[in-house]
């Protein structure tokens, strides 16, 4: 009986300590559960370049050259000299601006670089590289127009692009936006200032650097008015996960402004250095 019970303890006691073994790991995860590894940069060494979205009727940005039909413009030239030094090349793919980020998350394109302004909204949904230029949204009128001021866009048709920060910045100022008779979308800006020359906006809002390349163009035709609206900033857009390309990008960028290279393209599209 002794020696049954004797057995029957030493059983029990095996079995103990199994169960305290199973235990201790059951709550424990894999090593680097969930966390997969960012092969962005790599990725797209392998692949030989990266793909930039853009509206491609936003000069001085990026845009068609009218003899040529190809891509060309201020940050396509930044694209150009940073896929150089960070030895890949780089491809120009138009989208629909306002599904942009929609594109980018979606893998269609690997950046967006177009004049993208830094918003909170946008912060949210993609990665940014340090800002490059700083701007404002500008209303442009036509040469001789009685609109001198925001208090002035009370009851007009004011025109603006679709999915721009332009949207937002004018939402903003609730007063104004408020006042406004209608506020027109376009698929691009070249499209809301012809409509202005042509008599059916009243005034457009739009980016500095786009609204000033026009009107240099035609200086008998606009007009900017001393009222803007939010100051800002442009980055490139990245995907989240993407952090090993954007670091990748930001020394190229980096590297850029150290030596004046950047200085050098802007000077060649605005006439001045506008490298923040």
């Amino acid at each position: 009986m002794r020696r049954k019970l004797a057995f029957i303890l030493v059983l029990c006691l095996s079995l103990g300590i199994m169960l305290a073994g199973c235990g201790s790991n059951a709550g424990e995860e894999p090593k680097n559960s969930g966390q997969q590894e960012d092969t962005s940069w790599q990725d797209i060494k392998e692949r030989g370049y990266f793909t930039v979205g853009l509206d491609d009727a936003f000069p001085p940005m990026g845009f068609r050259e009218e003899k040529t039909n190809d891509i060309v413009g201020f940050d396509i030239d930044l694209a150009k000299e940073a896929a150089k030094r960070m030895g890949v090349e780089v491809k120009f793919q138009p989208v629909i601006w306002d599904t942009v980020v929609e594109e980018l998350n979606g893998g269609n394109i690997d950046v967006i670089w177009n004049g993208l302004t830094i918003t909170e909204d946008r912060k949210a949904k993609i990665a940014f590289t340090e800002a490059y230029v700083a701007d404002k949204q500008i209303i442009v009128v036509q040469k001789g127009s009685a609109i001198k001021g925001k208090a002035d866009l009370a009851d007009k048709k004011v025109g603006i692009q679709a999915g721009s920060s332009a949207v937002e910045a004018v939402q903003r100022d609730e007063e104004t936006y408020n006042s406004i008779g209608e506020l027109v979308e376009f698929g691009s800006n070249d499209e809301a200032l012809l409509d202005l020359a042509s008599g059916r906006l009243d005034a457009v809002v739009v980016d500095e650097v786009v609204g000033r390349y026009y009107i240099a163009k035609k200086p008998d035709d606009y007009q900017v008015l001393q009222d803007n609206f939010d100051e800002e900033e442009f980055g490139v857009g990245l995907r989240k996960g993407d952090k090993a390309f954007l670091s990748e990008l930001q020394k190229a960028l980096d590297a850029m402004k150290a030596d004046g290279t950047s200085a050098e393209i802007s000077e060649k599209w605005f006439g001045e250095d506008i490298i923040k």
